[in-house]
């Protein structure tokens, strides 16, 4: 009996794909794939564990560049809001490798480069440890160096290594002069708010008529002082958020959008 030889059909595909000349992943892209897939499960882990008033959303073109912005609700830095970019490299997930934290607004703070408005996350984080920092980790600190008080946490040798010199010896020595430069960059980064860089995936529109009417609306069928932002809904069962409710008023604004009769405030809202 002749021995039978082996159909092609029954090949396996691993087989078949290197008789064909196909080449297969090497170690290295398994590799990078695993971390791509790691940054994806830490990026949806801020779903439920991003610092509050901190965004990002990823770049359409490159899964570790993400655009984001943050704003300040309290502090010195009140009312401003800045926008930065957040880069993992491509060994982001391996130890010691840092993501990159880079301010688009101009920013005075004494984390910050005054010229490149990168922050050094060296000083926080000497080593970064793949299973025990992640983007949420980033983020916090980021957030954190908007209300600092001192800086007595800090070794010298981390205050010298601070990106503004300038803004520290203010901090330090002026304080009204400190003020004063943040001022003027939150009013900068204000200015700058409808500004978007090429490519961002965060674009700030300015409101139009709907969108007053809209809030009007919302204000009256709910309950909400608009000018308060500290009050809160009428717990009776006649003011809850309903969706029907709010589909409702975005058809009246869509109606109303071309009546200025329908709203008492219609004058274009800008950042205060």
């Amino acid at each position: 009996m002749q021995p039978i030889s082996p159909s092609p059909l029954r090949q396996s595909p691993m087989r078949a794909r290197r008789l064909g000349g196909q080449s297969t992943p090497s170690t290295v892209d398994r590799d990078q794939a695993m971390r791509d897939y790691k940054l994806s499960i830490e990026y949806k882990h801020l779903k439920s564990h991003c610092p509050g008033g901190v965004f990002i959303v990823p770049s359409l073109d490159d899964v570790r560049l993400f655009h984001g912005v943050i704003f300040i609700r309290r502090g010195v830095f009140t009312n401003a809001i800045f926008k930065f970019t957040l880069t993992c490299p491509p060994e982001y997930n391996d130890a010691n490798t840092h993501p990159k934290v880079v301010f688009s607004s101009y920013v005075y703070n004494p984390h910050v480069h005054p010229e490149t408005g990168e922050v050094d996350m060296k000083i926080p984080y000497p080593e970064w440890i793949p299973h025990k920092h992640f983007l949420v980790t980033a983020l916090t600190y980021i957030k954190k160096i908007f209300y600092i008080k001192d800086f007595s946490d800090l070794t010298e040798e981390a205050k010298q290594k601070l990106p503004n010199q300038d803004a520290y010896n203010k901090f330090l020595n002026d304080q009204e002069g400190y003020r004063r430069r943040v001022a003027e960059c939150v009013k900068e980064a204000q200015r700058s708010t409808y500004t978007s860089l090429p490519g961002s995936t965060i674009r700030f529109t300015e409101e139009d008529v709907s969108h007053h009417i809209m809030r009007d609306l919302l204000a009256e069928r709910f309950g909400a002082n608009d000018d308060d932002a500290n009050a809160s809904f009428d717990s009776s069962a006649s003011s809850l958020v309903t969706k029907e409710g709010v589909l409702e008023s975005i058809q009246r604004a869509q109606a109303g959008k071309s009546s200025p009769k329908s709203s008492p405030r219609l004058m274009p809202r800008t950042p205060n």
